[in-house]
């Protein structure tokens, strides 16, 4: 892979219960575990920071696929939910449920973009065959 582009993070502290920051500095977070896996939840957690990076980055490969279909992507947006839970064999593994919001095209246009995007888009192709991850249209 010819590399683009590389962002640069340091985690400090007690992992989970520490800091997060990028090297330039534009992110620089207290990092808590949330309260529904007994911790205290008063920062950001790391399922947090990859539900807003997974979804900028569907949002962008939807734009670019829907663009290349000259399709009208105005008022778009993209949710992301990134569930966190135990694995049979002690650990725990993520899920991510990705939802679409194309309000200017039918369902079916807007199903094949997304289904696209899903080829496209970096942490779709990080995540595929690691985790599940359900990308749904609505109709709103």
């Amino acid at each position: 892979m010819k590399t683009l582009y590389t962002a640069e993070a340091l985690a400090t502290g007690d992992g989970r219960n520490g800091h997060g920051r990028t090297t330039d500095g534009r992110i620089d977070v207290d990092l808590a575990t949330p309260k529904e896996l007994g911790g205290a939840g008063n920062g950001t957690n790391p399922e947090q920071l990859f539900a807003v990076g997974y979804a900028a980055c569907f949002h962008s490969a939807l734009r670019l696929v829907a663009g290349q279909q000259k399709a009208d992507v105005s008022d778009s947006s993209v949710g992301a939910k990134v569930n966190i839970g135990p694995t049979d064999a002690g650990g725990f593994q993520l899920s991510v449920e990705l939802e679409v919001t194309l309000p200017n095209l039918d369902h079916d246009t807007a199903q094949a973009i997304a289904d696209k995007a899903h080829e496209v888009c970096p942490y779709s192709n990080a995540t595929r065959g690691n985790i599940d991850v359900t990308v749904t249209v609505t109709d709103d």
